[in-house]
């Protein structure tokens, strides 16, 4: 019986007796109850009977519980007390999991308990329970919903014997004092069988006729229920007569000998429970019964039947009574007929000689007085020995390439089949297969360059193998696209190098002949008779860069390898340095060009530029060619440059180039210098004119208001003066002019005032220096000529330099002009006769003493109050100047001119007839 009950769900199995013949398996514990209810209210407990069928003492017992999850727990007992609602299962070690058991600990004031199992033939318990203090009255008992049984003053109902009718759905409802109704749990109940319905089985199943047999009655009792006892009893039915035997507790029966006879026979049997008259009944079961047979058996001696031996095929029986009779079978096509080809007493059947005739299948037959047994067949092949193949080549005469498909044809002319065939390639095994229906074979070759050598087959067919005759078979191979490679002696290829350019097929038939090309135009072929590649050498030129290719060629194919590159790296060649200016002459301030470019060489260059050997910067030529570099001069920057030019593979220097850097003179500074204190006729004074700065040789002009008085050349670039004996003409502005081809400039003017001389000066003083100052006017005439006459030709003026202004050279300006009224001067004096001495002019000039100690406040005697145009006076001009060039004498004019009126000269016109000469 399975219990059902309203909280759970589960159908129990029964085992069925036919499995017991299956594979035998450890049964499952069986979990039983104390007390037997699956009921019970909270706080009792139940006491789980772990029932394992070979437990011993020292195995552990694990138990599950679940609930709303899974717990376990593991014991060395058998037994566990429980109090809480969920299903149970145990194991014993290595047994299979035991069924489930669901108990249900209820708080409901009214239950139904019932028994776990409830199997036919028992009798089963019901029990309406309810709590002490509920309080319920007129308890009845329901099945299916209808009242069974009123229980007014007991709790228990019993099914006697109970049996199929007394599955059903049962509760129990009860009233309450407040007349509520009560209704407890429902169980389900469904009688299970005891044991199953038994199976007859035979042993063995087929049994021989003479022999024994052993009938089993198969069934056992539930495991819920091991110790029932049952009994069993055997039936037979043959020809309507039915025999059966006694109850036994064995359920075996053994009959000791059957016959054919009994093959006809129905068998039967019947199992019940000891203390009980249910009685459950097998499936009718018949049995066969062999008939004997005879152990026969054909074979012939030898094994191997070779052509023109003698065999023997013999009979062998054993199992059955004499005289036997032999009967000799051949079959004779394909449609199994048999031909008897001989008969004896003899199990023996002789062939003296073997022909191909006597192949074939051969069976015998014994025969005695009541049965006649066959025996199989037995297969005899002649055998043949195979003749020496012949291997030859399809398609023929052709030349076979890779990649081509040939066929290789193994052939023999006589021999037994099967044989088998096997292809060697220079003594290496290449194909093998059996032929079973003819003597030719065919072996097909997708052709490689390794295919080339010698070929041979052999054909055997278990008689030893016999070999063809070698076959030579040669593989002509395309060459494949050559591979270029560069060797250079250096990472970067430079021009004079030993490069070697190498060309390689990786395959290919020989001989192959290499082509090297460069820019498309042959430079060389190499063949090579055994294949391998060709080696080109170049010694390196500029013009051997750019892209190479190689090709090859063996008659079969030409190939063309991969463009290499090669680039060939030149050495720069020694650099040329020019300079470029945007004049014939480099002036200070102007901005040059130096440029430095090497003839040959590979780019990159980096050029470097020298200033007496210190660098002044470098410039990249990525692409080639030269480099510029700008240099905006100054004076520092005359002297000798160089530049060097270097692209990795070694630097070059170029020649040195002197750079004379021409600097424009700046503003001179004009000193007059006096004997005394203040110039007087007579006195002879020192102009002395510097430019502080200025390329020489300068040419250097004096001006007495405007009008050239001296010009000289300076060739080392200093100053340049000259004295000038001064009369009261003298008196006036002076200026002077310095010119180095780049400009002149003008001093300021500087006024001279001349006081009047004694007599007695005048007359030694004029005609000593008369004779001197007419020797030095010729020279200067002459310097005059040659310097200056070009520019007063053009029409140049002494002006000013507009980036040469007071303010730029006050630095280099000599610091003794505009002499400060403190220095102490000492006069002068000298005398200018002008054309024979009829005028004589008195020039004085100060001198400033060596007085370390001079008042400062003393009154100043020379003043530079013309600008450097201002002009002479107007009895001084050249007549190409007049009269544009007006000038006025300042009033404070340190210069004073004196004129002494010769008896046959005029006063009006005054010249200047010599002039001192310059002195430093």
């Amino acid at each position: 019986m399975v219990i059902r009950q309203s909280f759970l769900e589960e159908v129990v199995t029964p085992p069925h007796a036919h499995s017991l013949s299956s594979t035998v398996t450890e049964p499952k514990p069986v979990i039983s109850l104390h007390p037997p209810w699956t009921t019970i209210f909270q706080g009792e407990r139940v006491t789980l009977t772990c029932n394992a069928f070979y437990f011993s003492a020292r195995e552990k017992i694990k138990w599950y519980h679940w609930y709303i999850g899974e717990t376990s727990h593991e014991t060395f007992r058998n037994t566990l007390e429980v109090q809480n609602s969920g299903e149970y299962r145990c194991r014993a070690q290595d047994s299979p999991l035991s069924n489930r058991v669901h108990l249900l600990f209820s708080p409901a004031n009214l239950i139904l308990q019932a028994p776990l199992d409830v199997f036919e033939e028992e009798s089963v318990v019901l029990r309406c329970r309810t709590r002490a203090k509920a309080g319920l009255n007129a308890v009845m008992l329901y099945k299916n919903g209808k009242v069974l049984k009123a229980l007014e003053n007991i709790s228990d109902f019993t099914i006697h014997q109970a049996s199929l009718k007394d599955n059903g759905i049962y509760h129990c409802t009860g009233i309450k004092e407040d007349g509520h109704y009560v209704s407890s749990n429902s169980v389900e109940i469904q009688v299970q069988e005891l044991f199953p319905p038994p199976v007859l089985t035979a042993s063995p199943t087929y049994p021989i006729e003479g022999r024994a047999v052993t009938l089993t009655c198969l069934t056992q009792p539930v495991p819920q229920r091991p110790d029932v006892q049952l009994q069993f009893q055997f039936q037979f039915l043959r020809d309507n007569w039915t025999l059966e035997s006694d109850w036994r507790s064995s359920p075996e029966f053994q009959i000791t000998t059957v016959w054919r006879e009994d093959s006809r026979s129905s068998y039967w049997c019947q199992a019940r429970r000891v203390t009980s008259l249910v009685q459950k009944k097998s499936q009718r079961f018949q049995m066969y019964v062999r008939r004997v047979t005879a152990k026969i058996q054909i074979y012939t001696y030898p094994e191997l039947a070779l052509e023109g031996q003698k065999l023997v095929i013999i009979c062998s029986v054993g199992g059955i009574q004499e005289p036997i009779t032999f009967f000799w079978y051949k079959k004779t096509n394909k449609l199994s007929r048999r031909t008897k080809i001989h008969t004896s007493s003899e199990r023996e059947f002789r062939i003296p000689v073997l022909t191909d005739s006597h192949a074939g299948e051969y069976c015998c037959v014994a025969r005695n007085r009541h049965y006649s047994f066959f025996s199989d067949l037995v297969t005899v092949s002649v055998k043949v020995p195979v003749s020496p193949p012949i291997l030859t080549l399809s398609p023929l005469g052709a030349r076979t390439l890779e990649g081509d498909v040939v066929t290789l044809l193994c052939e023999v002319q006589r021999g037994s089949l099967p044989i088998l065939y096997q292809l060697f390639h220079k003594g290496v095994l290449l194909k093998k297969i059996g032929a079973t229906s003819w003597r030719t074979i065919s072996f097909q070759l997708f052709l490689t360059e390794e295919h080339s050598g010698n070929y041979y087959c052999t054909a055997d067919n278990g008689l030893g193998p016999q070999h063809s005759k070698a076959m030579s078979l040669s593989v002509f191979v395309p060459v494949s696209r050559p591979v270029l490679t560069l060797r250079t002696p250096r990472a970067q290829t430079v021009e004079g190098d030993m490069v070697e350019l190498h060309c390689e097929a990786q395959r290919g038939s020989p001989p192959i002949q290499y082509q090297l090309f460069h820019k498309d135009v042959a430079l060389g072929s190499s063949s090579s008779p055994s294949g391998g590649g060709a080696t080109f050498n170049l010694f390196l030129k500029e013009e051997h860069s750019g892209n190479y290719i190689c090709q090859a060629n063996n008659g079969l194919r030409v190939q063309h390898s991969d463009t290499v590159s090669l680039s060939v790296r030149v050495p720069v060649s020694r650099p040329v340095l020019t300079l470029r200016t945007p004049r014939a002459q480099a002036v200070e301030g102007d901005v040059v060009e130096l440029h430095c470019e090497a003839q040959r060489g590979s780019s990159p260059i980096l050029y470097q530029f020298f200033h007496e050997d210190v660098a002044l910067g470098s410039r990249s030529s990525p692409s080639g060619g030269g480099a510029p570099f700008n240099l905006s001069l100054m004076a520092e920057h005359s002297g000798n440059y160089s530049c060097k030019a270097d692209n990795g593979l070694g630097a070059q220097r170029s020649e040195v180039m002197t750079l004379s850097v021409i600097v424009p003179v700046s503003r001179p500074v004009l000193t007059l210098k006096v004997p005394g204190a203040q110039a007087v006729e007579g006195d002879m004074v020192e102009l002395l004119c510097e430019a502080q700065r200025g390329s020489p040789p300068i040419l250097y002009r004096f001006y007495h208001e405007n009008v050239t008085l001296e010009s000289s050349v300076s060739h080392s670039g200093q100053g340049v003066s000259f004295n000038l004996s001064v009369t009261a003409e003298h008196s006036g502005n002076y200026s002077c002019e310095v010119d180095n081809g780049l400009g002149p400039q003008c001093s300021e003017a500087v006024t001279l005032h001349i006081t009047g001389l004694t007599g007695s000066r005048i007359g030694p003083v004029a005609t000593g220096v008369t004779g001197g100052l007419l020797s030095i006017m010729g020279l200067a005439a002459v310097a005059l000529l040659l310097y200056g006459w070009p520019l007063r030709k053009a029409g140049r003026r002494p002006t000013s330099n507009s980036s040469r202004n007071p303010s730029d050279s006050d630095s280099q300006e000599p610091t003794y002009h505009n002499v400060p009224a403190w220095i102490e001067l000492q006069p002068v004096y000298s005398n200018v006769n002008p054309k024979g001495g009829d005028i004589v002019y008195a020039e004085v000039q100060s001198v400033p003493g060596k007085s370390k100690h001079a008042v400062a406040s003393a009154p100043g005697l020379l003043k530079n109050t013309m600008s450097p145009t201002t002009c002479l006076p107007s009895h001084l001009r050249p007549a190409s100047l007049w009269p544009s060039a007006a000038c006025s004498l300042p009033q404070d004019s340190s210069v004073i001119y004196s004129q002494v009126k010769g008896p046959s000269t005029p006063a009006s016109v005054p010249q200047l007839m010599a002039l001192s000469a310059p002195h430093r």
